[in-house]
């Protein structure tokens, strides 16, 4: 299994700790996340000295209106590493940050030009903007990955376009059931599955902080959605995985 979205960086235990946990139960491979420069710095070290850790590295647009909006060059130089492996995660939040949508507009399209420049996928986040987060994105060409999919507005352009669509443990919530449909929808081989850890724990452990080895909860839940089994699920989603942030086969 691979889990394509978590911030180790954030996380109250040691991502050794952590990664130990996740390779007995399965998870073989994590995409650690960076969400402004010193984040980065963080993910590449952790990347760096775990097997199976690669790393996105982008400026959230939480930071859109910070000094990290202003270090586009230093994010190109961290994504020279040979563990990065996708720009983000980067995007449009509409709820956490309606007075900075204009500044965010900004920084998502330099990291954009950046993915595009450099060849790699794009990893985006898109909360209550779902049409700027579609109209963003539509000159863009490369790989596109909408990260823990939220927006069920965003359904049909990801579906058009060829987006890798990531689900994570807010799936397994008993009221998410567009969440569940929308996962049931997407072609096989543009599902991902992620924690977003520590955050958005699924639902058989609500509550507590969320981990890398969490995500075979999230692969049940999107499995059943499915009606496939979870060993088929969890062996189609991890070539999804390779292919979408251009990894080695496990």
């Amino acid at each position: 299994m691979t889990d394509t979205h978590a911030h180790l960086d954030a996380c109250d235990v040691p991502p050794a700790e952590l990664l130990d946990r996740a390779r007995a139960a399965g998870v073989t491979r994590v995409v650690t996340i960076g969400t402004g420069i010193e984040s980065c710095r963080r993910a590449l070290e952790i990347a760096e000295t775990e097997t199976g850790v690669v790393a996105a590295l982008g400026i959230d647009p939480h930071r859109a209106a910070t000094h990290d909006a202003d270090r586009i060059d230093e994010l190109r130089d961290l994504l020279a590493h040979p563990r990065a492996v996708a720009v983000g995660e980067t995007g449009l939040d509409g709820h956490h940050g309606s007075e900075t949508l204009m500044e965010q507009q900004v920084l998502l399209d330099a990291q954009l030009a950046l993915a595009d420049g450099l060849g790699l996928p794009v990893v985006i986040d898109s909360r209550a903007a779902s049409a700027q987060t579609a109209s963003a994105l539509e000159a863009f060409t490369g790989k596109v990955i909408l990260h823990c999919f939220s927006e069920p507005a965003l359904l049909e352009p990801a579906l058009e376009r060829g987006y890798y669509v990531s689900f994570a443990g807010n799936v397994t919530y008993p009221k998410a059931v567009e969440l569940r449909e929308a996962a049931a929808l997407i072609p096989s081989d543009r599902l991902l599955a992620e924690t977003d850890s520590p955050y958005l724990a699924p639902q058989p452990v609500r509550g507590r902080p969320n981990e890398p080895m969490h995500v075979r909860h999230t692969i049940a839940a999107m499995a059943e959605a499915r009606g496939v089994h979870v060993e088929e699920l969890a062996a189609r989603l991890d070539e999804n995985a390779a292919t979408a942030f251009g990894l080695d086969p496990t």
